[in-house]
């Protein structure tokens, strides 16, 4: 009886499930922006220093998407633009949220996004005002750089009728579309170093469109903030523009265990050089009180970690 018991127990044991894992999908943006590289970056740092965790990246639409995606539960933490998630909060239908995202829950405010207006030299564009009658891409439909180009182009007194033709495409479409000279100029938020422009910069001569200060106030939305986009940054940008900024952030939602967040926030924050590896823009992601600003609350694993930190 006692070795039957014995076989039995140990039956009882081996059928035991054993400890879910973890997992972790990131989301990010197109993969020519700067949201996916820095996403494949946090999935490394995610899959050493999360135990059990199964890391992946999922190249999305960008915030609009990414914040719909996080409300459904499809996705642990994503990239997102401050005024997208602003209008996730709310519930801004114009913005793409048909219903308040009340899920959302805050991880970090990260670097700026910059709006870069780009336009082929031989289109003769050099200010807002020449988008006139010009073929403009604004960004993939409701994402968070059709939400800027919205914004921008509202307070230039300029709408998308008053382009000769309007297309709704990610970066790398757009540029594409530049270089077979079908399109004149592009507006893309990201980060600065992005690739599409990089790229378009090195098979032709570029104009960065320089969006003015007070065309940024006008704007009306405290999210955007003037900015600089330095001399250089481009091949053949021999002299600083004048645009406007947004910061980014890291949104998870109140379904993540508070231990989950609490070890991506600090293993983030712990490894900044892997980051910058990744792209340039992360080097702007500075761990001060900033990180904690954000239109959506914080989750409690991410306040966890700022108050060890004495930022709270």
């Amino acid at each position: 009886m006692k070795r039957f018991l014995a076989a039995v127990g140990v039956c009882m044991l081996t059928a035991l499930p054993a400890q879910a894992e973890q997992f972790v999908t990131v989301l990010t943006g197109g993969t020519s922006g700067v949201y996916y590289p820095l996403g494949v970056a946090l999935s490394g740092i995610y899959g050493k220093a999360i135990p059990g965790a199964k890391v992946t990246v999922q190249a999305t639409k960008a915030s609009v998407e990414n914040l719909n995606l996080l409300q459904s539960e499809r996705g642990e933490i994503a990239f997102s633009l401050g005024d997208s998630l602003s209008g996730a909060w709310k519930g801004d239908e114009e913005a793409g949220f048909k219903t308040k995202l009340t899920k959302l829950r805050t991880v970090a405010a990260i670097y700026p996004n910059y709006i870069q207006i780009v336009a082929s030299k031989d289109s003769g564009v050099k200010t807002l005002a020449d988008l006139k009658g010009k073929r403009v891409s604004v960004g993939a439909p409701k994402s968070g750089t059709e939400l800027n180009a919205r914004a921008i182009f509202a307070a230039a007194g300029l709408g998308y009728k008053d382009f000769a033709k309007t297309e709704y495409l990610p970066f790398a479409e757009s540029v594409d579309l530049i270089k077979n000279r079908q399109l004149d100029a592009t507006l893309i938020s990201a980060g600065l170093g992005v690739a599409a422009i990089k790229d378009l910069a090195t098979s032709q001569e570029i104009t960065i469109v320089s969006i003015p200060a007070d065309v940024v106030q006008k704007v009306g939305d405290s999210a955007y903030i003037a900015e600089t986009i330095p001399a250089n940054s481009y091949s053949g940008q021999s002299e600083p523009v004048p645009t406007a900024a947004v910061r980014n952030l890291l949104v998870t939602h109140s379904g993540v265990s508070d231990d989950a967040v609490y070890a991506m926030t600090k293993a983030m924050f712990e490894n900044l050089d892997a980051m910058a590896a990744a792209h340039a823009a992360a080097k702007q992601i500075k761990l001060d009180a900033g990180a904690t600003q954000s239109p959506v609350p914080l989750h409690p694993g991410a306040e966890k970690f700022y108050k060890e930190k004495g930022l709270m």
